[in-house]
């Protein structure tokens, strides 16, 4: 491993051309100047269903009978608990930005805080695995070898970094405290590795961009491979409250989801064709939602009424490219049409835009912890934070 200092600043980025590696088109227009909410009106489809999802209600208190002459009145029921509603989003003045430069031609990709405080980020551009530690500015790398090009980063509970490595066309563990690599190559062709998500068992699922998802067990080490529906495409990937896990298809445009014991798939097709799944996210109560690139849209599919909306994204040409749910159940997008992160409140099916500092910063995808939002700088070669408090403390 070797570390760089944190005052090391960003060289211009040449994009380039390779096997696994994103190459996003130019961001349209200048990032605006402010952040406006924006009402957004959506669109529902129903999908059909073998049987009907079963009704919920809250119960309400009823009033006491009145008295009459020839009995006396009985006491009032006890009123009874009603459920406490979403909490309101933070105001836009309760979030500031922090930039984080990393090592010229790094490229950043992806990023994932782990439980000790660090920022592990994929770096695409040459090879490495970082560590950015925000307290000092201070970076780490991990060189992964030859051929790398790593996409996606996730950190189980233990701490471990698991990268999907379109490159070397591998899996890869990776030991936080010694640096120590574990490889896990897949066999065949390139699979155009995309991203990961970790199911109840502690199985890491992963998607390749070509037409293809799968599993790594990493008690026993096994690594099993399955042909997606409809050919190319597989791109997001998350797990659910449950454990359950999901996938998107840009190519394909549907969402997935993984039976985890005979690793099949059932299908869920938005109603708007062609839109351009992307990346996917669940909420706390196991709704997924889509970021739909090709439409400029947000979209989410309820499991449990088996009904779909979407929302378009302000702006003249959005172009959403991760979602994210944050722990107040509040959607963010990355839209590299308005060089923006952008919020979705569910409450109120309203947007607000948050202006990323630094110009063209095609930040991809994005995870987060209490408090904070952290993406990658894909074309400026920095991680960036949104942080917000509420009543001073951090949330």
């Amino acid at each position: 491993m070797r570390s760089i200092p944190a005052a090391l600043l960003a060289a211009s980025l040449i994009w380039a051309c390779a096997a696994g590696v994103d190459t996003p088109p130019s961001p349209t227009g200048a990032p605006p100047t402010d952040s406006q909410p924006t009402d957004s009106q959506p669109t529902a489809s129903p999908q059909p269903a073998a049987s009907p999802p079963g009704e919920s209600s809250v119960p309400t208190s009823q009033p006491p009978p009145s008295p009459t002459a020839t009995a006396p009145a009985r006491p009032s029921p006890e009123p009874e608990p009603t459920r406490a509603g979403p909490a309101p989003a933070p105001p836009a003045s309760a979030y500031t930005f922090e930039e984080y430069d990393v090592p010229a031609g790094s490229r950043p990709h992806d990023v994932a805080p782990a439980p000790d405080g660090t920022i592990w980020y994929t770096g695409q551009g040459n090879g490495t695995l970082g560590r950015l530690d925000p307290a000092t500015g201070e970076v780490t790398e991990i060189d992964l070898g030859a051929r790398s090009a790593p996409h996606g980063v996730i950190v189980a509970e233990d701490g471990t970094a698991w990268v999907t490595d379109g490159g070397r066309n591998e899996m890869q563990s990776v030991e936080p405290d010694t640096g120590e690599i574990t490889r896990y190559p897949l066999p065949g062709g390139n699979a155009n590795l995309n991203t990961a998500a970790i199911d109840a068992n502690g199985v890491v699922w992963f998607t390749g961009q070509a037409g293809i998802y799968g599993r790594v067990d990493p008690g026993s080490g096994e690594l099993e491979v399955f042909d997606a529906p409809r050919g190319t495409g597989p791109y997001g990937i998350d797990a659910t409250p449950d454990g359950e896990v999901w996938y998107s298809s840009l190519a394909g445009s549907y969402l997935a989801r993984i039976d985890s014991q005979t690793g099949e798939v059932t299908v869920y097709d938005p109603p708007t064709a062609g839109a351009g799944a992307r990346r996917v996210w669940s909420d706390s109560q196991g709704r997924l939602w889509i970021s739909e690139w090709f439409a400029g849209q947000l979209g989410m599919y309820d499991l449990a009424t088996q009904e779909w909306q979407e929302w378009r994204l302000p702006g003249n040409d959005p172009q959403p490219y991760s979602v994210y749910v944050d722990e107040l159940d509040l959607v963010w997008l990355t839209d590299f049409g308005s060089n923006a992160l952008v919020r979705f409140d569910p409450s109120t099916e309203t947007f607000e835009s948050f202006p990323i500092p630094t110009r063209a910063a095609a930040v991809r995808q994005q995870l987060g912890r209490p408090g904070e939002l952290w993406g990658a700088e894909s074309a400026r070669d920095k991680l960036v934070v949104l942080r917000w408090v509420a009543d001073g403390p951090s949330l």
